[in-house]
């Protein structure tokens, strides 16, 4: 089977031939049609995550996938040879870049069917990513106002879309040259973070959903009304992920260090900050197919490659900028 492979944090991915995939009980095998790249892969491509996502090499990297089900463990019972899905598969089982992946029945769904494989490859993580910072953690519904960092993006783009279907008023940062677009997409406040201050033009917000980091979240928690909440997927981590995701008593220390001066800040503030790490989940990409279907939600894809040139891909969405999501194709 091909895949691209990195055989150490740094290197360029190249193409090899790799063993099938081990498929278990509760398996569905895909071969891949389309692959969504998003940032995360490019963060683990250069070691920025591994403390917290330990991977060992040879890794194949991909965190989306949409494909034919080719096979099936001997416990599952939802899918069968033949069906068209897509998926984010579990943190610990990524691999998308490659001719075939076995996913856990449990985070598979079947795709949109008003939608090609190459728009359901752009969709799992950001669609999900969006799904549990507005719906799960945010709460939002009819009269809440989110802000919504660099909605030209992958995560913005969906996250925009269902900020609107959810009923809020949605302010979002892009680019004057994208401010059509996230009108388009249902952006009542167009900040052009260029020429102007989010921060002084906003005020009273319930969320923001931040995937800057840095400064960029440090101000957005001045947004907020007293009792609202910043949700950040770029960091930094936070006591409650390190927790959650198991790490030794020594790293928990070191990551609730990291981000203990933005929680103070918030608290000052009578605000509260969290950090998202998405997980994968079969259910809520259920949910996410119904949107897409009824026409609540749309794929935004910027740019397709060819599987053979997924480096040149990932280098490009290194350098930033790009509308929506890029994805490869098998087809």
């Amino acid at each position: 089977m091909r895949a691209f492979v990195i055989t150490r944090y740094k290197e360029e991915p190249r193409e090899v031939e790799v063993s099938e995939p081990v498929v278990g009980e509760r398996d569905v095998l895909v071969r891949v049609e389309a692959a969504g790249l998003n940032q995360l892969d490019e963060k683990i491509r250069v070691g920025e995550f591994k403390q917290i996502l330990p991977y060992g090499f040879p890794l194949i990297l991909g965190h989306d996938v949409a494909g034919t089900v080719i096979g099936v463990g001997a416990g599952v019972r939802d899918f069968e040879p033949g069906d068209q899905v897509y998926a984010r598969p579990d943190k610990d089982r990524i691999g998308t870049f490659a001719e075939r992946i076995a996913v856990a029945e449990a985070d598979v769904a079947l795709k949109p069917a008003s939608i090609s494989f190459v728009e359901a490859g752009s969709l799992p993580l950001v669609a999900l990513t969006a799904w549990q910072a507005l719906v799960e953690r945010g709460d939002v519904g009819p009269g809440q106002k989110v802000l919504i960092h660099a909605g030209a993006g992958g995560v913005g783009s969906i996250a925009i879309q269902l900020a609107k279907h959810l009923g809020a008023s949605v302010a979002t940062t892009a680019s004057a040259a994208n401010a059509d677009f996230v009108r388009e997409l249902g952006a009542d406040t167009v900040i052009d973070y260029r020429s102007q201050d989010f921060e002084k033009v906003l005020s009273d917000y319930d969320l923001v959903l931040d995937s800057l980091g840095g400064t960029n979240l440090e101000r957005s928690l001045r947004v907020l009304r007293p009792g609202g909440k910043a949700i950040g997927i770029s960091g930094p981590p936070d006591p409650a992920f390190a927790r959650g995701a198991g790490l030794n008593p020594l790293l928990r220390l070191a990551i609730t260090a990291l981000s203990a001066g933005v929680r103070r800040r918030a608290r000052k503030l009578g605000v509260t900050y969290e950090f998202l790490f998405m997980r994968a989940d079969g259910d809520q990409l259920r949910r996410i197919s119904a949107l897409v279907d009824e026409g609540s939600l749309r794929p935004v894809v910027g740019k397709v490659f060819p599987f053979e040139q997924t480096p040149q891909a990932l280098q490009e969405l290194a350098s930033g900028g790009a509308r929506g999501k890029t994805v490869i194709s098998h087809t």
